[in-house]
């Protein structure tokens, strides 16, 4: 199997999957810190994920710095200057 480059919208979709897994950890912790349980180790996972979603970002613009103008969508609305 060849190592293929991920394509814009599987970046896309990464991020936000990624995005709404933080969130259920932050709840996660919140309920065991009000049960006085110890979070350390789960607050460290959490700020591994965080930056692999900055890095998934990060990545994310570069790929769309690259596209072509002609091929960017344009956003409805959106100015022309």
């Amino acid at each position: 199997m060849k190592n293929k480059m991920p394509t814009l919208l599987y970046i896309r979709s990464e991020i936000e999957r990624m995005r709404a897994q933080i969130g259920r950890q932050r709840k996660e912790i919140l309920q065991l810190q009000r049960a006085g349980v110890g979070t350390a180790s789960a607050e460290a996972l959490l700020g591994r994920m965080q930056a692999k979603v900055d890095g998934l970002c990060l990545q994310r613009d570069d790929m769309k710095k690259a596209q072509p103008q002609e091929t960017r969508p344009r956003v409805l609305g959106g100015r022309k200057w």
